[in-house]
């Protein structure tokens, strides 16, 4: 299976086998975030998952508290 792979920097590096983007991320020592599943083929990224995750939840009640009821 191909996914269409972007880089750690925000680059796409085009359409490559899933395994060889697996070994991209590893090869940089971080994660590969499937972003849109739907899409053909679909759309990874090789990013930091759990610093992304800790900003979201960063942003999570700074939103809630803003929010109108």
């Amino acid at each position: 299976a191909t996914v269409r792979l972007i880089d750690e920097k925000g680059n796409q590096a085009g359409v490559v086998p899933f395994k060889d983007a697996l070994q991209d991320a590893k090869d940089v020592g971080l994660d590969l975030v499937e972003i849109s599943p739907n899409s053909v083929p679909p759309v990874v990224k090789i990013m930091n998952y759990g610093k992304f995750k800790y900003k979201q939840g960063k942003q999570k009640p700074y939103l809630k508290k803003n929010k109108k009821k």
